[in-house]
């Protein structure tokens, strides 16, 4: 089951511009959101998510707001993870990686026919380099052997964009702080996640899809960056 919360804060203007690039039939195919735990990544990406679905719903989502209906039929489909054009994939707490199980669902979910002919959508909750980050920079795993399962398991998918939010400790430990469904991820000290941001940078480095966003920065001037670069890419 997935916990989604009904009102998306600080994204606002963001999410909205994401809703113009799908009206205006510009939005891409893949798109990653990179960064930290606890700033929002998942709750961003499934907002978006019940606004594709709940469109034809009179519970409809409040794009002004950026707010889910609670009562929305595509919104509790997706939160018990049974709506027919959702798959989610998540790792395990108790596991190091995506199992392959997994990916040959995913497989499976691509080959059948949409429902309704609407979108179908696949929400991965850690992506390639978010594998690295995590496990090789963050707790020592042999870098090779995550990028061969990468290899196997993703084949060339690759993002258009990366939008890398980093963040002091200080301020994330406060976001942390306030989360209330916690996984254990969530639990470890400081210098775990300071290995990870490190690590992500070190990713990031001579890849141009990258672009960095300086999470402790001012809001307004960080939607600037964003929104820039998304219109860049789509002109």
């Amino acid at each position: 089951m997935i916990n989604t919360t009904l009102k998306l804060f600080s994204y606002n203007e963001l999410f909205n511009h994401f809703v113009n690039l799908d009206i205006n039939k510009k939005l891409p195919s893949r798109i990653l959101l990179a960064g930290q735990e606890g700033i929002g990544k998942t709750s961003f990406a499934l907002h978006l998510v019940n606004y594709f679905f709940s469109q034809n719903e009179i519970t409809k989502y409040d794009v002004k707001n950026t707010i889910i209906n609670k009562d929305s039929v595509s919104y509790n489909l997706v939160n018990n993870l049974s709506h027919p054009n959702f798959f989610y994939i998540s790792r395990n707490q108790e596991k190091k990686f995506i199992e392959i199980d997994q990916i040959r669902s995913m497989i499976n979910f691509l080959n059948k026919s949409s429902f309704n002919s609407n979108k179908k959508i696949i929400l991965i909750d850690r992506f390639t380099d978010s594998t690295i980050a995590y496990q090789h920079y963050g707790m020592g795993l042999n870098k090779s052997l995550i990028e061969r399962i990468n290899k196997i398991l993703l084949k060339n998918i690759k993002p258009n964009i990366v939008f890398l939010n980093i963040i002091s400790m200080q301020n994330l430990s406060k976001r942390l702080s306030v989360r209330r469904n916690k996984n254990r991820y969530d639990k470890f000290k400081t210098k775990f996640y300071q290995k990870v941001q490190n690590g992500y940078l070190k990713l990031s480095k001579n890849k141009p899809n990258y672009t960095i966003i300086d999470s402790n920065d001012n809001l307004d001037d960080n939607k600037k960056k964003v929104l820039n670069k998304i219109l860049r890419l789509i002109k």
